[in-house]
């Protein structure tokens, strides 16, 4: 499968793409195989961290059963700069949130299915990317979706 790497902010990341979709995004480096997609990923993410994109417009499928594919794209659904809480994605998909949580904690695209911006009720919750939390303050911060730590 084709991958392409980029440094960013919050590390080396990158993205791996099958049959003309996204399927992953992960720290570090990989060698790079270019397409057209993973080349307009690049670019949507270089714009992201410029601050000059705020939906991401590209082919996803990530892999994970029908719940899971439901809180993938009630955290699409999340607009730059906000947040929801595990609660009440769970709400909004009549179910609980520990559920949410471990569909947030297998999101195989984070960033892009922003993961970041599900909180727990009483703070930030988890975040299963490289540099745990400190990522998911760093990607809040840029997005000004946590206005207490800016």
């Amino acid at each position: 499968m084709p991958t392409a790497s980029l440094p960013t902010p919050v590390g080396w990341i990158y993205v791996t793409e099958q049959d003309g979709h996204l399927t992953r995004l992960d720290w570090g480096q990989r060698p790079d195989e270019t397409t057209p997609l993973l080349e307009e990923t690049r670019k949507q993410l270089l714009a992201y961290f410029d601050r000059k994109l705020e939906r991401f417009d590209l082919p996803l499928n990530p892999k994970g059963g029908d719940l899971h594919q439901a809180v993938f794209q009630a955290m699409l659904d999340i607009p730059l700069g906000q947040t929801r809480t595990y609660g009440e994605i769970a709400k909004e998909l009549d179910t609980y949130g520990q559920p949410v949580g471990q569909a947030c904690g297998a999101n195989p695209i984070p960033l892009i299915i922003p993961c970041h911006r599900v909180l727990s009720a009483t703070g930030l919750g988890g975040y299963s990317g490289s540099g745990g939390l400190d990522t998911k303050i760093a990607l809040l911060k840029l997005e000004g979706g946590y206005p207490f730590l800016i």
